[in-house]
């Protein structure tokens, strides 16, 4: 019988505020979503940084004919062979190189042809303005600095390049609207948190008259209360699930159905279905137990019991 009438004192209390819970599922499913998809872009980040930070190498670009003449790092001349052969073999003998690949001015043009061969740039060009150059595989990227310091300003060494820095601007961008997305989620919270005390209260307020009668009557105070924390546990669950909806349909449509099948990102390793669904427990948790709470921080002022 007890169950019975905290459900339909729910039910009781979810019809008189129809329009106010409303709004609390809206708001609560959009600061989840925003929630879950921050969660989601910070292991899209991770998974992209793992997958290109092994790939990148250090490149070591040696001095040719053209940055003699132009450059004071190549004031000496261009790379020699004996110079070649000893910035070579003192990167093999480096504990933090894991393979060494030299590429000719000739296989550098034919690269360069291959991706920018469109470019009216590439009409200009000929083998001897490319640069020789090493291509080095680090057992780890970090350590980049390492081959930098002991090669930059070398004879015959033109500039030491860390691919990794091309996709720090990259992942600085995605970092940034991680940052965005999590405030803006903040803030939808925060009118959530203020929707569902302010639903509380109203609820209250219009039935003052049968809390009054449950208090004459001897029943406890959690007895009383627990008829408008399960309304508001139940807005914020059904927000939870929506949340949830939205984040599985943005996979699908945005990733399966969007980004992986364009040609130009076949490069990225996009996260997988199990990494959202590994986010939808939290943030139905979430949606389930922050609107339970809320109502029972206001209920403390606003039903006295």
């Amino acid at each position: 019988m007890r169950a019975q009438f905290v459900l339909s004192e729910i039910g009781v209390g979810l019809r008189r505020n129809l329009t106010m819970t409303f709004a609390v599922i809206i708001s609560v499913a959009l600061s989840l979503a925003l929630f879950g998809g921050s969660l989601l872009m910070r292991d899209q980040v991770s998974t992209m940084k793992g997958y290109w930070y092994d790939k990148v190498n250090v490149s070591i670009f040696l001095c040719n004919k053209g940055d003699a003449e132009a450059l004071p790092k190549c004031a000496k001349g261009a790379v020699t062979a004996e110079q070649k052969k000893t910035i070579e073999a003192d990167l093999e003998k480096m504990d933090a190189v894991e393979t060494v690949t030299y590429e000719s001015a000739d296989e550098a043009y034919k690269h360069y042809k291959e991706q920018f061969g469109d470019s009216p740039l590439a009409s200009s060009l000929t083998p001897d303005q490319m640069q020789e150059s090493f291509r080095v595989k680090l057992e780890d990227p970090e350590k980049y600095k390492v081959v930098a310091t002991a090669f930059a300003g070398r004879d015959g060494v033109q500039s030491v390049q860390d691919q990794r820095g091309i996709l720090e601007n990259l992942f600085g961008l995605l970092n940034s609207m991680n940052v965005v997305a999590l405030y803006v989620m903040a803030l939808m919270l925060v009118i959530a948190l203020l929707l569902i005390v302010n639903t509380v209260r109203v609820s209250a307020f219009s039935r003052r008259r049968e809390t009054g009668i449950m208090r004459l009557v001897g029943a406890s105070g959690f007895y009383i209360q627990m008829p408008f924390i399960m309304e508001a546990a139940f807005a914020g669950l059904i927000g939870g699930v929506v949340a949830c909806v939205m984040l599985l349909v943005g996979r699908y449509f945005l990733i399966d159905h969007g980004l992986a099948l364009s040609e130009k990102l076949d490069l990225i390793n996009f996260i997988g279905w199990d990494a959202v669904l590994a986010k939808l427990p939290l943030v139905l948790a979430i949606g389930l137990l922050m609107p339970a709470l809320a109502a029972f921080f206001a209920l403390r002022k606003y039903l006295k019991v």
